[in-house]
C-alpha cells in the first residue's frame, strides 16, 4: 500500500532533518527584480532638500533616488523638464510629487511606460483642464489667501508668487518647530502666477497605478480637496496629521507609502 505525504509536512520534515530543499526550477534561475528609482519632485514654496528625510530613509532601504529642482516656471514646461529626466533614468521609476509638485508629476507621467507608479504627498491631483489654483480654492479651508501672499512683478509681465514670510508656518509648516518654518519662509522658492492658473493635460493616473498622502492638518490644500481628487484619482490613500509640510514632518510615514508604491 502506498502513502501520500502532502507537500506541506514534507517540506517541514525535511527542513528539520536538515535536508536543502531546492527552489522550483522556475524560480532558481529568476534574478531578482530591480528596484524602481525613486524621482521626487518638490512644489511651490519649497526646494528639493524637502526631501532630505525621506532621501535618507530610501537610500538606507537601497532605492535609487533623484530629487530634480522643478523649475517653477509653468506647468506645461515643468513638466516636459521632469519628462526630461524620467527619459534620462535607466529602468522602473516611482514618481513623487509634493503639493504642486503633484500637477507636475501628472503631465510629466503621462505615457512612461517606465513610471509604474505615481506617489501624491499633500498634493494636487488634476485632471484635464483643472488649474492648481481651481483645485486649491474648490474647498473651504485653505489659509492660502491673497492676503497671505507677495507678488513680485517679472520683465515677461508674469508675477512670481510667495508665501509671506509672516503667515508662512501657518499656511505651510503649522507641524514643524518655529525655527525650522522661519528657515523655509526665507528659503522658500516662488512660483510663476500662470504655473497656477495653467490648464492640466491628460492625467497619468488614468492609467498609472496612484498612491497618496493625505494631510489632514493641510491650511495649504484643504483636507476635502485632498480627498475629492485621490478618490477621483482612485489613489490608494494614507492620512496622517499633518500639515502641507508632511514630506519634512512625517518622512517615515512618506517613505512607508512610496515604498509600497515601489513594490506593487
Amino acid at each position: 500500500m502506498r502513502f501520500s505525504v502532502p507537500k506541506r509536512l514534507l517540506a517541514v520534515a525535511l527542513a528539520v532533518a536538515g535536508v536543502a530543499i531546492a527552489a522550483p526550477a522556475a524560480q532558481a534561475g529568476q534574478a531578482p527584480k530591480p528596484k524602481p528609482t525613486i524621482v521626487l519632485v518638490h512644489g511651490a514654496w519649497a526646494d528639493a532638500s524637502g526631501w532630505n528625510g525621506v532621501i535618507t530613509r530610501l537610500r538606507h532601504d537601497g532605492y535609487t533616488v533623484k530629487a530634480p529642482a522643478n523649475p517653477l516656471r509653468g506647468l506645461a514646461s515643468d513638466a516636459a523638464y521632469i519628462r526630461s529626466v524620467l527619459n534620462a533614468t535607466t529602468g522602473p521609476i516611482v514618481l513623487v510629487g509634493h503639493s504642486y509638485g503633484g500637477a507636475v508629476i501628472t503631465n510629466a507621467a503621462t505615457g512612461d511606460k517606465d513610471v509604474k507608479a505615481l506617489v501624491y504627498v499633500s498634493a494636487f491631483v488634476p485632471d484635464a483642464g483643472d488649474t492648481v489654483l481651481g483645485l486649491a480654492t474648490k474647498y473651504e479651508g485653505s489659509k492660502l489667501t491673497p492676503e497671505a501672499t507677495q507678488a513680485t512683478p517679472l520683465p515677461n509681465g508674469d508675477l512670481d508668487v510667495t508665501i509671506n514670510p509672516a503667515n508662512f508656518r501657518d499656511v505651510f509648516a503649522g507641524d514643524l518647530p518655529k525655527w525650522q518654518s522661519d528657515l523655509l519662509a526665507v528659503t522658500q522658492r516662488p512660483v510663476a502666477q500662470s504655473a497656477l492658473l495653467e490648464p492640466s493635460g491628460t492625467p497619468a493616473w488614468k492609467t498609472i497605478p496612484s498612491y497618496a498622502v493625505v494631510s489632514k492638518a493641510d491650511h495649504a490644500i484643504p483636507v476635502a480637496a485632498q480627498r475629492f481628487m485621490t478618490q477621483r484619482a482612485h489613489a490608494k490613500t494614507t492620512e496622517v496629521n499633518a500639515s502641507h509640510a508632511a514630506l519634512i514632518s512625517q518622512p517615515g510615514a512618506v517613505t512607508r507609502v512610496i515604498e509600497t508604491a515601489a513594490r506593487s
